[in-house]
């Protein structure tokens, strides 16, 4: 005949399965807030990263345009974001090959140059056009390099820039970059202005 437990073994036993139920439950419990936390850190590392990489692009070449504003007076805000625009950042091959962050294009006797294909807004349409771009030895060369342009005009019009020279406020100068033939996209004031409300840029308009 089968032996009855006692009451007080019984107990114990009740008690010491529902102890390991529990155990069990948290130590499943604290392995996935382990999964979860590690995982969601990696996501916000990851979005880091891509905010980090444009404010490094940014702190790079902000001693660039100061200088470039104070010796030709071209907005530093404006300086940064036509780089950002003209360069995606600084990734493009003309400025990761040859330093050339704004796509200055030069003279075909100038030997320190190379023949690219590039995008034109021609007649309500972009097409695929050559020219032959300045190289340069580093970023701080070709930012100055622009804003000499800008302040110094063309060669057959040497006054071409002197609404973007004369702008004492991003929005004008972004507005006298279109007026004055600097891009053939209908839309690089826009873009311009976006880039630089975006990311602040006008708060290095005031020199230290």
């Amino acid at each position: 005949m089968p032996r009855k437990k006692s009451k007080k073994n019984y107990q114990i036993t009740v008690s010491f399965n529902k102890l390991l139920i529990a155990v069990i439950f948290f130590v499943g419990l604290f392995f996935s807030g382990i999964y979860y936390v590690n995982h969601r850190t990696y996501d916000v590392y990851n979005q880091t990263n891509v905010n980090v990489k444009h404010k490094n692009f940014i702190n790079k070449i902000i001693p660039s345009a100061y200088r470039a504003q104070r010796k030709y007076n071209i907005l530093a805000s404006v300086s940064i974001a036509q780089a950002i625009l003209e360069s995606d950042w600084g990734t493009s091959g003309l400025s990761v090959k040859y330093n050339n962050l704004y796509g200055m294009k030069t003279s075909i006797h100038d030997s320190d140059a190379v023949n690219l294909s590039t995008q034109e807004y021609v007649n309500g349409q972009f097409i695929t056009t050559t020219g032959r771009f300045k190289v340069y030895q580093s970023w701080d060369e070709s930012v100055l390099a622009h804003a000499a342009l800008l302040k110094n005009g063309t060669s057959w019009n040497p006054q071409q820039y002197q609404d973007v020279v004369n702008s004492d406020n991003y929005v004008e100068a972004a507005a006298g970059l279109q007026s004055d033939g600097y891009a053939t996209d209908p839309s690089y004031t826009k873009k311009i202005i976006q880039i630089i409300e975006k990311y602040r840029l006008n708060q290095y308009d005031k020199l230290k």
